[in-house]
Parts: structure tokens; sequence; C-alpha cells
């Protein structure tokens, strides 16, 4: 969970850093609706897919980063992409969802449930 964490903010620091217009991750949707940039690209060693609330990053090695943005701009993530991040990385990680969940909740802080089965991270 915790490396999941870890990914997404090497993601947001890899982002913000090649756009600077952006002030935090969630700020990329709206980039993408005023079509400042596509919906699909390479920033430094990400690509990206925006998809309906959220967006898909894939770094160079296959390691996979699904994340929701809440209405406030929060990241948010349910544990369908924990698993997949998981299962994604050069060593899979295959664990069932009690597993995940027992392990999310053993987590809080830093991570909190913000709505049934949507966690985020503890600022």
């Amino acid at each position: 969970m915790l490396g999941y964490v870890d990914a997404l903010k090497a993601v947001d620091e890899a982002m913000r850093a090649t756009i600077p217009s952006l002030e935090r991750l969630a700020d990329v949707l709206g980039l993408v609706h005023s079509r400042r940039i596509s919906r699909g690209g390479q920033v430094a060693t990400y690509s990206y897919t925006v998809h309906g609330a959220g967006c898909r990053f894939v770094s160079d090695n296959g390691t996979e980063v699904d994340v929701d943005f809440a209405v406030d701009g929060s990241e948010v993530f349910d544990l369908w992409r924990l698993r997949w991040y998981g299962l994604s990385l050069p060593k899979p990680l295959d664990v069932t969802d009690q597993d995940l969940r027992t392990a999310v909740l053993s987590l809080q802080p830093p991570l909190t449930e913000v709505r049934p089965g949507w966690f985020s991270a503890v600022n």
C-alpha cells in the first residue's frame, strides 16, 4: 500500500516538474478538458492516460499507478487500483481483496477511508 503511495508521489513530482502550471496532480484533468495537453502522452518516464475522473500512469518499467480525483482535487484510490499496482510491479504481488482491505485498514493513518471502499493518503 505504501509503495503505491510512494509511486503516486513520484508521479506527482515528475508531472509538476514537467508541467510547471500543474499545482496539484488533479489539475491534469483541467488541462485535458481545456485542450492544453492531450488525453494521453508521455511525461518524463511516465506515459499517462486521462479517464473519467482520474488518470493512469505507467512508468518506464511497466508499473501502473491509476488514481481518481475527488471533487476537492484529492487523490483517491480503491482496492482494485492497489491490486493492479501490485500486479504491475517488476516482481508482481498478487493478494486477495480481503488481504488488501486488512492491510489498508491497518494503515490508518497514513491512509484514510474517504468513502466506503475508497482511500486517500493523509498529507
